[in-house]
């Protein structure tokens, strides 16, 4: 499978406006670790679930296949940044505790990524990955949201989006899955705050390079009728969907 790159034009905005998944996501995570050794954040973009990881690891390597992405994450001490596809990494056999992936299962070729997360992985390893959905704000700002994203850059969307619009339950996932709490990302942003994640999404580039035109040009005057007063803080929520598992015992399974 070709990388496709629908992020890197954007990675500083990526990096500045992604909202944070919460420390109780990882504390869960790292709770169910053999072992603390060795981390793999895989598709890392701007470095933000490494950036989490290294409190809670010893070593993180994080990698994804965009150099201006890499470029644009988040410096730690621990982690060490790789530019790699997540279907043939440089780490070494049976190394890693935990391989992670947040927002970016859907662009990997899975038969080839599932074998490489055999080979690397330590006996009993866990592997987590996740999505999460729109946000919800308050009723009014959620319709208009919701057209936005269903109606007018809809089609802009790229086909594995569809994967995350179903939480990768319809995603393979050859692991011995562990049942899991439910967590969500909880951010208080500004309407301006608003408009600049918006202004991230894949579909929203898209629209404007294939049209000449900007789509959040149409949107903002709705979104500030249901939103109030530009200033005013709302909170906001994404649901996260988590689906965690445990590679084998022993390497031949």
């Amino acid at each position: 499978m070709a990388f496709k790159d629908y992020f890197s034009q954007q990675s500083a905005a990526y990096a500045h406006y992604r909202p944070h998944y919460p420390a109780a996501l990882f504390d869960y995570l790292a709770g169910l670790a053999s072992a603390m050794a060795l981390a793999w954040d895989c598709g890392t973009g701007s470095g933000q679930v490494a950036a989490a990881l290294a409190s809670r690891f010893a070593r993180v390597v994080a990698t994804d296949p965009s150099e201006n992405q890499i470029r644009h994450a988040t410096p730690c001490a621990n982690v060490e940044y790789r530019v790699e596809a997540a279907e043939r990494s440089s780490l070494a056999d049976a190394s890693v505790d935990m391989v992670t992936v947040a927002q970016a299962l859907h662009w990997f070729d899975l038969p080839r990524f599932y074998a490489e997360i055999a080979r690397v992985s330590a006996p009993g390893g866990v592997v987590a990955v996740w999505s999460y959905g729109l946000f919800r704000a308050h009723p009014a700002v959620d319709a208009v949201v919701d057209d936005f994203y269903r109606r007018t850059v809809g089609p802009y969307w790229p086909p594995e989006r569809q994967l995350i619009d179903v939480g990768y339950r319809t995603v393979s996932f050859p692991f011995a899955e562990i049942a899991t709490p439910e967590f969500a990302i909880t951010a208080e942003w500004d309407l301006a705050g608003v408009i600049g994640y918006l202004r991230t999404w894949s579909a929203v580039r898209r629209y404007r390079e294939r049209n000449g035109r900007d789509p959040l040009a149409v949107l903002e005057a709705p979104l500030a009728a249901a939103w109030g007063s530009p200033a005013a803080k709302k909170i906001l929520q994404w649901p996260v969907y988590l689906r965690v598992g445990r590679t084998p015992q022993s390497q031949k399974g």
